[in-house]
Protein backbone atom coordinates (compact mmCIF):
# COMPACT_ATOMS: atom_id res chain seq x y z
CA UNK A 1 0.00 0.00 0.00
CA UNK A 2 2.62 2.78 -0.64
CA UNK A 3 1.98 6.09 -0.51
CA UNK A 4 2.25 9.07 -2.84
CA UNK A 5 5.11 10.45 -0.24
CA UNK A 6 8.03 8.01 -0.52
CA UNK A 7 9.35 9.50 2.58
CA UNK A 8 6.03 9.12 4.75
CA UNK A 9 5.85 5.70 6.75
CA UNK A 10 4.68 4.94 10.01
CA UNK A 11 8.41 3.33 10.41
CA UNK A 12 10.12 6.19 8.94
CA UNK A 13 13.82 4.07 8.93
CA UNK A 14 12.52 2.00 5.92
CA UNK A 15 12.61 5.28 4.03
CA UNK A 16 16.24 7.43 3.00
CA UNK A 17 14.33 10.71 3.29
CA UNK A 18 11.75 10.02 6.40
CA UNK A 19 14.59 11.11 8.98
CA UNK A 20 13.79 14.55 7.99
CA UNK A 21 10.03 14.89 8.23
CA UNK A 22 8.89 17.60 10.07
CA UNK A 23 8.83 18.55 13.74
CA UNK A 24 7.00 21.59 13.63
CA UNK A 25 3.42 19.83 13.10
CA UNK A 26 1.60 16.46 13.54
CA UNK A 27 1.49 14.91 10.37
CA UNK A 28 -1.52 12.40 10.30
CA UNK A 29 -0.94 10.82 7.54
CA UNK A 30 0.33 12.14 3.88
CA UNK A 31 -1.11 14.55 1.73
CA UNK A 32 -3.15 16.17 4.49
CA UNK A 33 -4.55 19.09 4.84
CA UNK A 34 -2.28 21.66 6.97
CA UNK A 35 -4.24 22.52 10.23
CA UNK A 36 -6.14 19.28 10.38
CA UNK A 37 -3.81 18.44 13.59
CA UNK A 38 -4.49 21.49 14.97
CA UNK A 39 -8.34 20.84 14.58
CA UNK A 40 -7.96 17.36 15.83
CA UNK A 41 -5.85 17.66 18.29
CA UNK A 42 -6.77 21.02 19.95
CA UNK A 43 -4.02 23.11 21.95
CA UNK A 44 -1.71 20.52 23.25
CA UNK A 45 0.60 22.98 25.66
CA UNK A 46 0.52 22.23 29.25
CA UNK A 47 -0.73 18.62 28.41
CA UNK A 48 0.00 14.89 28.85
CA UNK A 49 -0.02 13.37 25.59
CA UNK A 50 0.58 9.67 24.87
CA UNK A 51 1.69 8.48 21.28
CA UNK A 52 1.47 5.05 20.58
CA UNK A 53 3.73 3.91 17.64
CA UNK A 54 6.38 7.09 17.81
CA UNK A 55 8.32 5.56 14.88
CA UNK A 56 11.09 8.11 14.63
CA UNK A 57 9.77 10.72 16.91
CA UNK A 58 8.71 13.48 14.22
CA UNK A 59 5.04 14.05 15.96
CA UNK A 60 6.23 13.64 19.47
CA UNK A 61 8.40 16.38 19.27
CA UNK A 62 6.43 18.78 17.15
CA UNK A 63 3.73 18.18 20.18
CA UNK A 64 6.79 18.53 22.94
CA UNK A 65 7.72 21.50 21.43
CA UNK A 66 3.98 23.20 21.49
CA UNK A 67 4.21 22.46 25.33
CA UNK A 68 3.45 19.35 25.98
CA UNK A 69 4.41 16.44 28.14
CA UNK A 70 4.80 13.53 25.70
CA UNK A 71 4.96 9.96 26.23
CA UNK A 72 6.05 8.55 23.27
CA UNK A 73 5.74 4.27 23.32
CA UNK A 74 7.37 2.18 20.41
CA UNK A 75 7.63 -1.87 20.31
CA UNK A 76 10.74 -1.27 17.73
CA UNK A 77 14.01 -0.58 20.02
CA UNK A 78 15.26 1.00 16.60
CA UNK A 79 12.73 3.54 16.56
CA UNK A 80 13.05 4.36 19.73
CA UNK A 81 17.53 4.52 19.73
CA UNK A 82 16.21 7.04 16.33
CA UNK A 83 13.22 8.64 18.14
CA UNK A 84 15.87 9.90 21.50
CA UNK A 85 18.61 10.78 18.81
CA UNK A 86 16.19 13.33 16.72
CA UNK A 87 15.24 14.92 20.62
CA UNK A 88 18.35 15.75 21.14
CA UNK A 89 19.21 17.03 18.02
CA UNK A 90 16.15 19.19 18.71
CA UNK A 91 17.13 19.83 22.24
CA UNK A 92 13.65 18.67 23.07
CA UNK A 93 12.42 16.20 25.52
CA UNK A 94 9.76 13.30 25.14
CA UNK A 95 10.06 10.49 27.06
CA UNK A 96 10.95 7.14 25.20
CA UNK A 97 9.20 3.59 26.23
CA UNK A 98 9.49 0.47 24.15
CA UNK A 99 6.50 -1.23 24.78
CA UNK A 100 4.16 -3.43 23.13
CA UNK A 101 1.16 -0.64 22.22
CA UNK A 102 -1.26 -2.55 24.64
CA UNK A 103 1.11 -2.97 27.16
CA UNK A 104 0.69 0.51 29.02
CA UNK A 105 1.01 -0.55 32.94
CA UNK A 106 3.49 2.00 33.43
CA UNK A 107 1.22 5.05 32.66
CA UNK A 108 -1.33 5.74 35.58
CA UNK A 109 -4.93 5.61 35.29
CA UNK A 110 -6.75 8.75 34.23
CA UNK A 111 -3.33 11.07 33.92
CA UNK A 112 -3.53 11.60 30.43
CA UNK A 113 -5.22 14.57 28.50
CA UNK A 114 -4.76 13.08 24.58
CA UNK A 115 -4.11 10.02 22.92
CA UNK A 116 -2.40 9.98 19.34
CA UNK A 117 -1.54 6.62 17.19
CA UNK A 118 -0.46 7.75 13.55
CA UNK A 119 -0.77 4.60 11.43
CA UNK A 120 0.78 2.56 13.79
CA UNK A 121 -2.05 0.30 15.11
CA UNK A 122 -2.47 -1.00 11.52
CA UNK A 123 0.38 -3.27 12.72
CA UNK A 124 -1.66 -4.70 15.26
CA UNK A 125 -4.23 -7.55 14.54
CA UNK A 126 -6.14 -7.11 18.50
CA UNK A 127 -7.73 -3.60 18.38
CA UNK A 128 -9.43 -3.81 21.21
CA UNK A 129 -6.81 -4.50 23.68
CA UNK A 130 -5.52 -1.20 22.72
CA UNK A 131 -8.58 0.91 22.69
CA UNK A 132 -8.98 -1.05 26.90
CA UNK A 133 -5.87 0.70 27.46
CA UNK A 134 -6.52 4.22 25.95
CA UNK A 135 -9.93 4.42 27.89
CA UNK A 136 -8.53 3.31 31.20
CA UNK A 137 -5.19 6.22 31.25
CA UNK A 138 -7.26 8.90 29.27
CA UNK A 139 -8.91 11.55 31.35
CA UNK A 140 -12.75 11.50 31.19
CA UNK A 141 -14.06 13.11 28.31
CA UNK A 142 -10.85 13.72 26.84
CA UNK A 143 -9.79 12.89 22.87
CA UNK A 144 -7.98 9.65 21.52
CA UNK A 145 -7.27 10.84 17.73
CA UNK A 146 -5.92 7.75 15.44
CA UNK A 147 -5.20 7.44 11.79
CA UNK A 148 -4.58 4.23 10.03
CA UNK A 149 -4.05 3.21 6.19
CA UNK A 150 -7.50 3.32 4.83
CA UNK A 151 -8.96 -0.25 4.14
CA UNK A 152 -9.84 0.78 0.70
CA UNK A 153 -6.08 1.84 -0.41
CA UNK A 154 -4.84 -2.04 -0.77
CA UNK A 155 -8.20 -3.26 -2.55
CA UNK A 156 -6.02 -2.00 -5.88
CA UNK A 157 -2.71 -3.10 -7.39
CA UNK A 158 -0.90 0.71 -7.48
CA UNK A 159 1.87 -0.84 -9.74
CA UNK A 160 -0.68 -1.62 -12.39
CA UNK A 161 -1.46 1.35 -14.82
CA UNK A 162 -5.03 0.58 -14.50
CA UNK A 163 -4.98 0.24 -10.68
CA UNK A 164 -6.35 -3.67 -10.98
CA UNK A 165 -8.40 -4.70 -8.13
CA UNK A 166 -6.95 -7.37 -6.46
CA UNK A 167 -9.31 -8.43 -3.74
CA UNK A 168 -12.70 -7.41 -2.04
CA UNK A 169 -13.20 -4.91 0.41
CA UNK A 170 -14.66 -7.60 3.28
CA UNK A 171 -11.56 -9.84 2.61
CA UNK A 172 -9.58 -10.49 5.43
CA UNK A 173 -6.01 -9.86 4.61
CA UNK A 174 -2.31 -9.33 5.94
CA UNK A 175 -0.23 -7.31 3.88
CA UNK A 176 3.61 -6.93 4.29
CA UNK A 177 6.07 -8.29 7.11
CA UNK A 178 8.28 -6.38 9.84
CA UNK A 179 8.26 -2.22 9.27
CA UNK A 180 5.26 -2.72 6.71
CA UNK A 181 2.93 -5.76 8.48
CA UNK A 182 -0.71 -3.81 7.83
CA UNK A 183 -4.08 -5.81 9.17
CA UNK A 184 -6.42 -4.48 7.13
CA UNK A 185 -8.86 -2.82 9.84
CA UNK A 186 -12.65 -2.19 8.22
CA UNK A 187 -14.37 1.01 9.07
CA UNK A 188 -17.31 -0.79 10.74
CA UNK A 189 -14.46 -2.39 12.86
CA UNK A 190 -12.69 -0.04 14.38
CA UNK A 191 -16.24 2.26 15.22
CA UNK A 192 -17.51 -0.51 17.10
CA UNK A 193 -14.52 -1.22 18.75
CA UNK A 194 -14.13 2.49 19.81
CA UNK A 195 -17.84 1.91 21.12
CA UNK A 196 -17.26 -0.98 22.90
CA UNK A 197 -14.62 0.76 24.86
CA UNK A 198 -16.74 3.38 25.64
CA UNK A 199 -15.63 5.96 23.31
CA UNK A 200 -17.61 8.70 21.78
CA UNK A 201 -17.09 8.87 18.06
CA UNK A 202 -17.02 12.72 17.17
CA UNK A 203 -15.01 12.83 14.02
CA UNK A 204 -14.53 10.40 10.74
CA UNK A 205 -12.39 11.74 8.11
CA UNK A 206 -11.37 9.72 4.26
CA UNK A 207 -8.57 11.23 2.94
CA UNK A 208 -7.93 11.21 -0.88
CA UNK A 209 -4.74 10.34 -2.98
CA UNK A 210 -3.25 13.31 -3.87
CA UNK A 211 -2.76 11.96 -7.34
CA UNK A 212 -5.94 9.40 -7.38
CA UNK A 213 -8.83 11.53 -5.66
CA UNK A 214 -11.13 8.69 -6.38
CA UNK A 215 -9.51 6.62 -3.71
CA UNK A 216 -9.01 7.17 0.14
CA UNK A 217 -5.96 6.76 1.68
CA UNK A 218 -5.40 7.53 4.94
CA UNK A 219 -8.73 7.49 7.62
CA UNK A 220 -8.50 9.04 10.60
CA UNK A 221 -11.01 8.63 13.73
CA UNK A 222 -11.54 11.15 16.78
CA UNK A 223 -13.28 9.56 19.90
CA UNK A 224 -13.60 11.10 22.97
CA UNK A 225 -13.71 9.07 26.29
CA UNK A 226 -17.37 8.01 28.35
CA UNK A 227 -17.08 7.49 31.48
CA UNK A 228 -13.93 6.65 34.04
Amino acid sequence: MPSTEPSWHRYTTSFPGGRYRPTDRVELGPNLTDGLDRRLLGDVENKRVLELGTGMGHSAIAMAKAGAKVIAVDPDAAQIDHARQIAEEHETKIELHEADLADLAFVRNESIDLVVSIHALAAVEDLDRVFRQVHRVLKADMPFVLSLPHPTASLVDHFTDDKTVIRGYFDAAVLGSGPSLTHRHLIGEIFSGLSRANFRVDTLIENPYADQPGLPETLIFRGKKIGN
